[in-house]
C-alpha cells in the first residue's frame, strides 16, 4: 500500500496551522490535484469533536475523480484524522499532527497511506497521487504564509513507502 511521511518545521504555529488545514473548503484555491470540495455534513462526535463528512474531487488532464471522507477535527490535540467514506480507493486514511516548538514556530507532521480499488486506475493515478502528497505540505505552507504572513521554513524530512 503507497504510503507517504512528512515533518516540516514552519514559521507559524501550531494554531493557525491547524486552522488552515481544518479549513478544508478553501482547499481548491491552493491544493494540487484538487478540483473541488464539497462538505456534505457538519456534525460532533462523541467527544464533541468537529466531524466533516466531504467530498473531494480531484483532477490532472482527462482523469478526475471524486472521493468522499470524514474528517475529525480535534483543536485540544491538534490533530486532524481524514478517514475514507467512499469513492476510488479500497482504503485511504490521513493524519495531521500539529506541535508548538519552543522558539513559537511549529511543526506539522502529515502522514497519508492509500490504495485505489482498481488496479488500472492506480497505474494511472498512483504516480500522479504520489507526485501531488510531495507537494501538499509546501501548498500548506506557501499558504500559510500568504494568509499570516511570510517567513522561511527548515527543508522537510519525508519517505515514500
Amino acid at each position: 500500500m503507497p504510503s507517504y511521511r512528512t515533518s516540516r518545521r514552519v514559521q507559524h504555529s501550531a494554531r493557525n496551522m491547524f486552522d488552515l488545514v481544518a479549513d478544508i473548503e478553501r482547499y481548491p484555491e491552493f491544493l494540487p490535484l484538487c478540483t473541488g470540495l464539497r462538505v456534505r455534513r457538519r456534525s460532533t462526535d462523541a467527544r464533541g469533536r468537529p466531524v466533516l463528512l466531504a467530498d473531494m474531487s480531484v483532477g490532472y488532464k482527462a482523469i478526475r475523480e471524486t472521493f468522499g471522507s470524514r474528517v475529525t477535527l480535534d483543536a485540544e490535540k491538534l490533530e486532524i484524522l481524514v478517514e475514507y467514506v467512499d469513492g476510488p480507493f479500497s482504503h485511504l486514511q490521513n493524519k495531521w499532527n500539529f506541535i508548538d516548538l519552543p522558539d513559537g514556530k511549529g511543526r506539522v507532521d502529515f502522514f497519508i497511506d492509500y490504495e485505489f480499488r482498481s488496479r488500472m486506475l492506480g497505474l494511472l493515478m498512483g504516480g500522479m497521487f504520489d507526485a501531488a502528497f510531495r507537494r501538499f505540505a509546501e501548498a500548506f505552507e506557501k499558504r500559510a504564509d500568504e494568509v499570516y504572513g511570510r517567513g522561511k521554513s527548515a527543508p522537510p524530512t519525508g519517505s515514500v513507502a
